[in-house]
């Protein structure tokens, strides 16, 4: 599960959230000029699923009070399952069922988001002014190797399974009167700091959108997949990249007897403890033999 805080797909989230939302709408564009089998994907959070654009500009856009205008106004949390995770919903709850939960997967993820700020009276989603945007697929850009290469064009569809959601959410809570920055480094080392802006730990927030997952969905994560093993390997100690590579081989080791408990079962019955044991020949072989015999001395 990769989820990342930017501050705008478009580059700019100090103004108008207007050209994030007609960003966001673009595959129901592509949707409508090519009359695909694609339904049109409303804006959703946790009060409904039928948001329209405009819903989402205005109630941003408005809840902005005693912000500067070189103050951030929105943030944009990009929520992404592997094609594992996808290829599990999918086979687990059909395509328009997997759709459905990951609406709900996002807004448990808003959830985390708030409680994450550790700030009185942000006890979850429904103090955030936030809204969601599923999303089918990706697309090529102009910073895509591919394209560079040119094996694809700007704009086409990536291959794989590419699901995903998009979530606009404000800077300030839905009261428009506390300032929320998941973009804040502090960790507690500046209290005065921290009690402002909201002390927003990102490896925490993480953790939990990963466990929210397998939790809701029942998914069983393997180490290599996990956050931890990841972040262990590219920002831990000596010994935390030791810690991880040790599970890692545990879970293999455990794997590999597990996938091979049967095999292993059948082989001892056959070598009967010693290797001596003689598996017996079938009928039907044993006639073949007793005819190449006869063959071999000349008998017709």
């Amino acid at each position: 599960m990769h989820v990342n805080i930017t501050k705008s797909e478009t580059g700019n989230n100090k103004g108008s959230s207007s050209q994030l939302v007609a960003y966001l709408e673009k595959e129901n564009r592509i949707t409508e000029a090519q009359h695909n089998n694609l339904m049109e994907e409303y804006w959703f959070n946790h009060t409904g699923d039928s948001i329209q654009p405009y819903e989402v500009r205005q109630s941003i856009d408005n809840n902005v009070a005693k912000l500067s205008k070189d103050d951030a106004k929105f943030f944009l949390v990009n929520i992404s399952p592997s094609s594992k995770e996808l290829l599990f919903l999918k086979g687990r709850f059909g395509e328009e069922k997997t759709k459905v939960y990951l609406k709900a997967y996002a807004n448990a993820v808003m959830d985390a988001y708030a409680k994450n700020f550790k700030r009185n009276g942000v006890n979850g989603n429904r103090n955030l002014v936030y809204f969601g945007k599923l999303e089918h697929n990706r697309y090529y850009t102009y910073k895509d190797l591919e394209v560079r290469k040119g094996l694809a064009k700007k704009g086409d569809v990536k291959p794989g399974e590419q699901m995903h959601v998009q979530v606009i959410v404000s800077r300030k809570d839905a009261s428009n009167s506390v300032k929320l920055s998941p973009l804040n480094n502090s960790k507690g080392t500046n209290a005065a700091h921290s009690q402002k802006v909201g002390q927003f730990d990102r490896v925490a927030f993480k953790q939990a959108t990963e466990s929210l997952f397998d939790q809701m969905f029942g998914y069983e994560r393997e180490i290599k997949e996990s956050f931890n093993y990841a972040n262990a390997l590219k920002n831990g100690s000596y010994e935390q990249k030791q810690d991880v590579k040790e599970q890692l081989k545990i879970e293999l080791s455990q794997n590999f007897e597990k996938n091979h408990s049967h095999s292993k079962g059948l082989l001892e019955v056959l070598l009967d403890g010693g290797g001596n044991y003689i598996a017996p020949v079938p009928d039907d072989l044993k006639r073949k033999r007793k005819k190449r015999k006869g063959y071999d001395r000349g008998i017709s």
